[in-house]
């Protein structure tokens, strides 16, 4: 039989965590106010009034240079505990972290000539 020794600690923070969200949910439907009128269904703006429609269609270029930043935030994430273990894992390691570089630029620079990085 197949027997997880050693996720005792794991298996406590996961219920512990479930335990906290459906604890907040459980907490945030007993506390909250139950008033309904006009006030509670108008949006919120820094205290000012609304001006217009709240569907409303933003410049592509927002989402496209989110995007590029999103990758770039995930080589860092994918890239530091290599670098940590850079010693111990060898050539290997070295080789495949360099085609993943090497795809990162390729997607760098497609997104370069399609003009994800110009603000204006």
């Amino acid at each position: 039989m197949f027997v997880l020794t050693g996720y005792d600690y794991f298996l406590v923070f996961i219920i512990v965590c479930s335990l906290v969200a459906a604890a907040a949910i459980i907490l945030s439907s007993v506390l909250a106010p139950k008033r309904k009128g006009v006030e509670r269904r108008l949006t919120y703006e820094s205290g000012m009034e609304p001006i217009g429609g709240a569907w409303i269609q933003f410049n592509i270029r927002y989402y496209m240079f989110a995007l590029v930043f999103v990758v770039f935030d995930v080589e860092t994430v994918f890239l530091y505990p290599w670098a940590v273990a850079f010693h111990q894992l060898g050539l290997l390691a070295f080789v495949e972290a360099l085609i993943f570089i090497a795809i990162l630029v390729v997607a760098l620079v497609y997104a370069w000539r399609k003009g994800a990085l110009e603000w204006s």
